[in-house]
C-alpha cells in the first residue's frame, strides 16, 4: 500500500532522511522508533505530502506521489482522504471557532454535502465522546481534548491510514489508555496505522512491527515489536534507553528509562 525507495530528504543542507526503504501493507499496525530527531516526524510528513523526497520515489496505492501531482485539486484531495495525519502538536491543527465547525472542515473541503458532513460530524463526536465539546472554542479545551478533537477532524474522513506523531505526549494515563484502545479498535476495523512514539510501555498494544530510526538518519532495524523492545543493545545503540537499564527480574516493560524529549 505504501513504499518509500531509496528516499532521502534534505533541508538547508541537513540531512533529515538517507536512503530509506520501507514497504507497508494494507492494515498493517506499525510503529516509526528512534532518538528524537532521527527522522520519524519528517517520514510522517512525507507519508501525508507535506513534503517530498529530495531524491527517491514515494508510491501510494501503486501510484506515484509527486509535488506535481499534489498540485492538482482533485488528486491531492482524494489523496488526503486516504491518509490522515494527527499533529504532534494538537494546536496546529486546531483553527475554528468550534468543535463541530473543526470537525466539519475537512469534510467541507472535500466538497460533500451539508446532510453528509453532519452526519459524520456526529459519528466522531460519539465515536471519541466528545459530544458535549461540540460548541467549544477550541484553544480553551484541555490537552487530552484537544488531541481528542485533533484526531476527530482525521477520522470524519474515514481514511484507510492513520499516521500520527507522538500522539501518546502530554496525556495524562487516563487519555493515554483511551487512545490506545481506539488505536487497537481502528486497526481491528482494518485501518492501516503508523504512529512515531517514545512510549515504549504502550508502543506493543499500537503496534505489531516496528522501524527504527537511529541518529544518523537510516534505519537501524525494522522487525517484530516485542522482539525489538526485547533487544536491549539495539535500543541503547541508537540512545533509545539509557544504559543504566534496571534488569529487575527480567520484566523488561516497566523499567525503561526512556529519553521523553
Amino acid at each position: 500500500m505504501i513504499e518509500l525507495i531509496n528516499v532521502s530528504y534534505s533541508y538547508e543542507g541537513f540531512e533529515a532522511l538517507k536512503n530509506i526503504n520501507i514497504k507497508i501493507d494494507k492494515g498493517e499496525a506499525v510503529a516509526l522508533m528512534g532518538p528524537n530527531g532521527s527522522g520519524k516526524s519528517t517520514l510522517l510528513k512525507m507519508l501525508n505530502g507535506i513534503i517530498s523526497p529530495s531524491t527517491g520515489t514515494f508510491v501510494f496505492n501503486g501510484e506515484d506521489i509527486t509535488p506535481k501531482k499534489l498540485l492538482v485539486s482533485r488528486f491531492a484531495k482524494g489523496f488526503h482522504q486516504k491518509i490522515g495525519f494527527v499533529f504532534q502538536n494538537s494546536e496546529t491543527q486546531l483553527f475554528c471557532a468550534d468543535v463541530y465547525n473543526e470537525i466539519a472542515f475537512g469534510p467541507r473541503q472535500m466538497g460533500m454535502e451539508e446532510k453528509e458532513v453532519d452526519e459524520r460530524v456526529r459519528d466522531c463526536l460519539k465515536l471519541l465522546g466528545i459530544e458535549a465539546l461540540e460548541k467549544r472554542q477550541p484553544y480553551h479545551l484541555s490537552g487530552g481534548e484537544k488531541r481528542k478533537v485533533a484526531i476527530a477532524c482525521v477520522l470524519v474522513l474515514n481514511p484507510e491510514v492513520l499516521a500520527l506523531d507522538e500522539p501518546m505526549n502530554g496525556l495524562d494515563p487516563r487519555t493515554q489508555r483511551w487512545l490506545v484502545a481506539l488505536l487497537v479498535d481502528l486497526n481491528k476495523a482494518g485501518k492501516t496505522l503508523i504512529t512515531s512514539t517514545h512510549n515504549l510501555e504502550l508502543v506493543q498494544e499500537i503496534s505489531h512491527r516496528a522501524i527504527l530510526f537511529d541518529e544518523a538518519h537510516n534505519i537501524a532495524a525494522d522487525m517484530n515489536t516485542e522482539e525489538l523492545l526485547m533487544d536491549m543493545e539495539l535500543l541503547k545503540k541508537v540512545n533509545l534507553v539509557d544504559a543504566f537499564y534496571h534488569s529487575h527480574g527480567g520484566n523488561h516493560h516497566s523499567h525503561f528509562h526512556t529519553h521523553n524529549y
